[in-house]
C-alpha cells in the first residue's frame, strides 16, 4: 500500500506541475506528519527529509540509527547521517536544482500542515542564501490528490471497516432496550469491538457516541448515565480502525411508547426528511462539482421541509482517518477556509450525515459513506432506509 502511494505521490508531483515535495520531520512518534502514513509507514527519530521528485526519484534523508527502519518499510534509496542533515539536504537540492519545492503547511487542510513552525524555521536556516527558499510553495495540492483518491484496495479496506461497523450496529438493535444509560450502550459497543480485535476510528472517549432523548449534547461528546426513555430517538455515531482504515456511520432508533406501533407522525417525519436529503445530495455529487453545491442540496431540501439547518458540514472525507481531510461538502462558512470550493475528484469516499432536531424526541441523524465514482457514486454503506423500532417491555 505504501509503495501505491509513492507512486501515486509521483504521478501527481507530475500532474500539479510541482519538482520535488519534501516533508520535513523529526520525532514523528510524539509529532506525527500526517502524510507518514501514506509515504513512509513508520516513524523517525531525528529530524529527516522524505523527498519524491517529479522524475521519479524517492529519497529518505535520515538520521543514521533510523537507516534500516526505513529500508525496511518503504522503498526509499536511503541516506543517513550523523551530525547535521544540513550539508546533505542542500547537496540533494543541488542536484536536483527543483524549480518548485513543496512542503508541508496549509491554512485550508489540516492534513497538509504537519510542518511545525520550529521546523520551518529551522528548514528556512539551511536554505538561506540559497535560490530554494524563494521556490517553495504549500503541499495541499499534492496531499488533497494523495488522501482523496483512493484506490481499489484502499476502497476494500474501508468496505471491511463499515462491514464490521454495520454488524455491531445490528447487535445493538438486538440487545438495547428502554432503562438502559447511554454508557450501557456504549459496553454493549466496546464489547463487540474488543470481541472482534477493532480499535475506535477516533478518539475513545466518544467513539461511540451516544444521544438519547431531547435533552442531548448533540455531538462530538461522550456517552452519559442518561437513561433511555419510551418516546425516545436514540442516535448513535461510531466507526472502528481495521488494518490501518475507518469506518464512520450514524443511526437512528426510535423506542416505541407502551401504547404505540409506530413512531409517532413526527418522528417518522423527521427521519425521513434526513433519509431523503442524503438521497438528493448522493444524486448531485459528481466530479467536478465543488463541495459547497452539494452541501446545498441536502441543506436547502431540510430547510425546505421546515427544519433549522445543521450546525456543520455534510459530509466529510474518509480513508485512513474519519476526518480524512482536504475537500469537504459544506458551507460557504469562513471556518472552512477554501474547502467548499474544491471540485470533487474521482476515488473520493465521503460521509453524507445531515441532522434535525424533533421537538420534544431528540435528534434524527444518518451517517453513510459513498464514493465518487465517474459518473455520479456509489454507496459504500447500506444505507437506512427505515427508522429503526425498539418495543418496550
Amino acid at each position: 500500500m505504501i509503495q501505491e502511494k509513492i507512486d501515486q505521490a509521483i504521478a501527481i508531483l507530475r500532474e500539479k506541475d510541482i519538482d520535488l515535495w519534501l516533508t520535513f520531520v523529526r520525532e514523528t512518534s510524539s509529532n506525527p506528519d500526517p502524510v507518514l502514513d501514506l509515504i513512509l509507514g513508520t516513524h523517525c527519530t531525528w529530524v529527516s527529509a522524505i523527498i519524491l521528485t517529479a522524475t521519479g526519484k524517492k529519497i529518505a534523508l535520515v538520521g543514521s540509527l533510523d537507516v534500516q527502519n526505513i529500508l525496511d518499510h518503504a522503498s526509499y534509496d536511503v541516506i543517513g547521517y550523523r551530525d547535521s542533515i544540513r550539508d546533505e539536504l542542500l547537496k540533494i537540492l543541488e542536484q536536483e536544482d527543483p524549480q518548485t519545492i513543496a512542503i508541508n503547511y496549509s491554512t485550508n487542510d489540516v492534513m497538509a500542515d504537519g510542518l511545525s513552525h520550529g521546523l520551518y524555521v529551522m528548514l528556512m536556516e539551511y536554505l538561506d542564501e540559497t535560490p530554494f527558499a524563494n521556490r517553495l510553495q504549500s503541499s495541499e495540492a499534492i496531499v488533497a490528490a494523495l488522501r482523496g483518491r483512493k484506490s481499489h484496495a484502499e476502497v476494500q479496506l474501508i468496505q471491511a471497516a463499515i462491514k464490521e461497523t454495520l454488524e455491531i450496529f445490528d447487535r445493538v438493535t438486538e440487545t438495547v432496550s428502554v432503562g438502559l444509560s447511554e454508557r450501557q450502550v456504549a459496553e454493549i459497543i466496546l464489547t463487540a469491538m474488543r470481541e472482534r480485535g477493532l480499535e475506535p476510528a477516533w478518539d475513545p472517549d466518544h467513539c461511540p457516541a451516544i444521544f438519547t432523548g431531547p435533552d442531548t449534547a448533540g455531538a462530538h461528546a461522550g456517552p452519559t448515565e442518561r437513561t433511555i426513555q419510551a418516546g425516545h430517538i436514540m442516535n448513535i455515531d461510531f466507526g472502528v480502525r481495521k488494518d490501518d482504515y475507518v469506518s464512520d456511520l450514524q443511526r437512528t432508533w426510535y423506542f416505541l411508547r407502551p401504547d404505540e406501533t409506530v413512531a409517532p407522525p413526527e418522528v417518522q417525519r423527521g427521519f425521513e426528511v434526513i433519509r431523503d436529503a442524503i438521497r438528493h445530495a448522493a444524486d448531485a455529487l459528481k466530479p467536478g462539482v465543488e463541495g459547497w453545491m452539494i452541501d446545498a442540496v441536502a441543506r436547502d431540501y431540510i430547510v425546505g421541509q421546515g427544519y433549522d439547518e445543521y450546525p456543520h458540514a455534510l459530509g466529510h472525507q474518509v480513508g485512513r482517518s474519519a476526518h480524512d481531510g482536504s475537500a469537504l461538502l459544506c458551507p460557504r462558512w469562513d471556518r472552512y477556509k477554501n474547502l467548499p470550493y474544491l471540485p470533487v475528484e474521482v476515488g473520493q469516499v465521503y460521509t453524507l450525515e445531515p441532522r434535525l432536531t424533533v421537538k420534544g424526541y431528540g435528534i434524527a441523524t444518518i451517517e453513510e459513506i459513498v464514493r465518487v465514482t465517474e459518473s455520479g457514486c456509489e454507496f459504500l454503506s447500506k444505507p437506512q432506509q427505515e427508522l429503526i423500532l425498539i418495543k418496550s417491555a
